[in-house]
């Protein structure tokens, strides 16, 4: 029946808690920690991640990125990590995109070594580059399009069939499109992932983490889930699946400012470079428009080299130099103090995280106010450049 129901009213209906006793028009909150263990068809527990608002939150993911099962987790790390570590184990390789989250990047090089598990980071992120790095003990080839900060765009219909015709298995974060502009497993992709925290929740008050999969692939991901104990409170889960219910209405909005600010930074005098793939002057906008519904809320851009971009952040009014992503506020931050911050100077410029790079996750604001905020603080952090010459 999902499938058949549009995104708004997925949103809306799919995963509800009915409240049989009330008959109330939210569901309600389910919040004990023990259930009856005799004489019921599911023996509950949280950290089994079936309590009832754990269990229909789940189908709510599920059916928003079109796949047999869903499961929530207590951040977006604890679902890349739980579902990472329940198809490597020692011995094992996994090809890595080279441009993606600095916390996924993080945890690859300091955790797996420690398993005796291999990995390449590829040279770029045409499918050549994953298949050039395909070697006799790969199992794994793990994706992020868009890509965080650069918004660079992977075929992720070639990556998949590559995968599959090789026997391994495809894995990708899904975290910056959102199920309302990217749905992977149309395209052949087995796992996709997402933090949750962002477009998800989307009020920048939720840590939370999703993984939708078949029900296989989402067997072997709970058989390792139950055990590392990344689970989600029932509060938690109950606020995440309020906050989807407008989850449409808040990327649509997001996508058309993100958009109209990023051709108003585009032709900007004082500034040098702009990300988004919505801009026709994306080397990947074509792949992009093939892919993708919408182009989302996330761009990055730099200033010309004689603007501080720290002092600029610092200047702003309205928009916040704020951590994290994918708010109805609009949030922009220094990549390399943050989401990279873990990488060296070399790994960072490696895949092109510059120190004067800002992303801006443009909200749901009027795009004329976001326009005024972003003109004042240029003038501002111009006018420092002039007294300090």
């Amino acid at each position: 029946m999902t499938k058949k129901l549009g995104l708004q009213t997925i949103c809306t209906h799919v995963g509800e808690v009915k409240d049989e006793q009330f008959k109330g028009a939210v569901s309600p909150i389910y919040i004990s920690t023990s259930y009856q263990f005799e004489d019921v068809d599911v023996k509950r527990y949280p950290r089994y991640f079936n309590t009832p608002n754990q269990e229909m939150l789940s189908k709510k993911i599920a059916a928003l990125e079109h796949a047999e099962a869903g499961m929530i987790f207590g951040s977006g790390m604890a679902a890349i990590s739980t579902t990472l570590l329940a198809f490597l184990k020692t011995g094992d390789h996994i090809i890595v995109q080279n441009t993606l989250y600095g916390g996924t990047s993080n945890f690859i090089r300091e955790e797996f070594p420690k398993y005796g598990i291999e990995f390449s980071f590829t040279d770029g992120y045409e499918v050549s580059d994953f298949e050039a790095a395909i070697q006799d003990n790969t199992k794994v080839i793990y994706i992020e399009t868009p890509s965080n900060p650069l918004l660079t765009i992977t075929d992720i219909k070639g990556v998949a069939a590559l995968a599959k015709d090789k026997g391994l298995l495809s894995i990708i974060d899904n975290t910056f499109a959102s199920p309302v502009n990217q749905n992977p497993i149309d395209f052949g992709i087995d796992i996709v992932l997402h933090s949750a925290t962002k477009y998800l929740g989307g009020h920048s008050d939720i840590l939370a983490g999703a993984v939708a999969c078949s029900n296989e692939h989402m067997n072997i991901i709970w058989n390792v889930a139950k055990n590392l104990g990344g689970s989600l409170s029932d509060f938690m889960v109950w606020m995440l699946e309020r906050s989807i219910k407008t989850l449409v209405l808040r990327v649509k909005a997001q996508n058309r400012n993100a958009k109209k600010l990023a051709k108003y930074l585009n032709t900007h005098s004082d500034i040098k470079n702009v990300y988004y793939p919505g801009l026709k002057s994306h080397p990947q906008y074509k792949l992009a428009k093939s892919q993708m519904k919408g182009f989302g809320g996330m761009l990055s851009f730099e200033l010309n080299d004689e603007l501080d971009a720290t002092a600029f952040q610092k200047e702003l009014k309205l928009i916040k130099p704020s951590m994290s992503l994918a708010g109805v506020e609009s949030t922009m931050l220094s990549p390399y103090k943050t989401s990279h911050g873990l990488l060296s100077q070399e790994e960072r410029d490696s895949i092109g995280v510059t120190n004067g790079l800002i992303r801006f996750s443009v909200g749901i604001e009027t795009k004329d106010d976001l326009i005024q905020d972003i003109e004042q603080a240029i003038k501002a952090v111009k006018k420092q450049a002039q007294v300090e010459a």
